[in-house]
């Protein structure tokens, strides 16, 4: 049978590529189906997949919101914070009483689709948001030009590097709040490949993932070419935070904690439709 090609979309980050290393470099047998790797910046993925142009895709979860009729949740993938997610960082130190001193102030965000920029809508919804790359928004806090940055990726390992303090972490925030994690990521197969390629892709997406973790030290080599300017122990501590237990799959917990954050998005305005969420594998 000839093969069929799947096309795949990630970041070029080190948590994504320790998750796909046993696809991209041909560990595991994945049958009649043929993985071509993409990357580029988890705001960019969001908008190619709401024109539905990626078979699979790494999505923000508030992008998924967006995408639903179009998209299932893989079951495995998922970039989980648990107890620690994007974090808010600005010159100088915090106030007592950070929801009210924001208010107002301008804010650089990853983008509009990210969940960062979702949950610190539920955290203070009235501020100036200001669109950046996220890998520019630390730069943006040093130089003055927004207030406050809400940092993503490696930015929320580098962030006092820079000489610039932190005024909170949502991920603390939302489990404060819930008791549950927060969802920051996943990955999304579209549907119209059918239930049978749909099932074999979240398999090899585990497969790769739970390969990836048994084999560490050849994984995390691999990962850490993506590690955007990090030392090796920061790579080792970012891909621990979010390629984890919850990854190989989100379990009945991380699938409460996807319905919740996007039922809140929905109740408070923040999202148009209520999603239905469904998990693949």
């Amino acid at each position: 049978m000839p093969q069929r090609t799947i096309h795949v979309a990630h970041s070029p980050d080190s948590d994504d590529a320790f998750m796909f290393f046993a696809l991209t470099e041909g560990k595991i047998d994945t049958g009649d189906l043929r993985y071509v790797h993409e990357l580029s910046d988890i705001e960019s993925l969001n908008q190619r997949a709401r024109r539905a142009e990626l078979e699979v895709s790494a999505v923000s979860i508030h992008a998924y919101s967006y995408i639903a009729d179009d998209y299932a949740l893989l079951a495995s993938g998922s970039s989980m914070g648990d107890g620690y997610g994007p974090r808010l960082v600005a010159k100088i130190p915090p106030p007592e009483n950070v929801p009210e001193a924001l208010r107002g102030l301008r804010i650089g965000i990853p983008g509009a689709l990210t969940t960062a920029y979702l949950v610190l809508q539920l955290f203070q919804p009235e501020f100036e948001a200001v669109v950046l790359p996220f890998d520019e928004i630390e730069d943006a806090v040093a130089d003055g030009t927004i207030d406050v940055g809400l940092v993503i990726h490696e930015g929320q390992l580098t962030y006092a590097e820079r000489g610039l303090h932190l005024w909170g972490d949502l991920g603390v925030w939302w489990q404060d709040d819930t008791g549950l994690p927060l969802p920051l990521g996943g990955n999304v197969v579209r549907r119209d490949l059918g239930d049978e390629v749909m099932q074999q892709i979240a398999h090899d997406l585990k497969a790769s993932i739970e390969y990836g973790l048994g084999h560490r030290t050849a994984a995390l080599e691999y990962a850490k070419r993506f590690n955007r300017g990090i030392s090796e122990a920061q790579t080792d501590t970012f891909v621990g935070m979010y390629v984890n237990h919850w990854t190989v799959d989100y379990g009945e917990q991380g699938r409460t904690a996807v319905r919740t954050l996007l039922e809140r998005a929905h109740s408070a305005g923040l999202i148009p439709n209520k999603a239905e969420v469904d998990f693949v594998g």
